[in-house]
């Protein structure tokens, strides 16, 4: 099951000035290793929540929360259009 690695503060904002509050998340997969993603959940509920594929593989919980911690603006650029062309917006509940 997934589970929250990093919610960061500062929301992101498409070229249409609409908020994400963007979050980090994380799963072990199979041989022990953890996936992570990012979700970009609007700051408007009427809109859909997006998600990247797998952005990274890592040894352990450690190794992603490490990561997390250092992703900045210019990666959530990338990963947003990412996440937007992979058609996959959907609902979530909350957390």
């Amino acid at each position: 099951m997934a589970e929250m690695v990093q919610h960061y503060k500062a929301p992101f904002r498409d070229e249409d000035g609409v908020a994400y509050e963007v979050m980090a998340r994380g799963e072990m997969a199979a041989g022990g290793t953890w996936e992570g993603w990012l979700e970009f959940h609007p700051v408007d509920k009427t809109k859909a929540v997006l998600r990247t594929e797998r952005e990274t593989t890592q040894p352990d919980r450690a190794a992603l929360e490490y990561w997390a911690s250092g992703l900045e603006s210019l990666y959530f650029e990338g990963a947003f259009a990412r996440a937007r062309s992979r058609g996959w917006p959907r609902r979530v509940g909350p957390e």
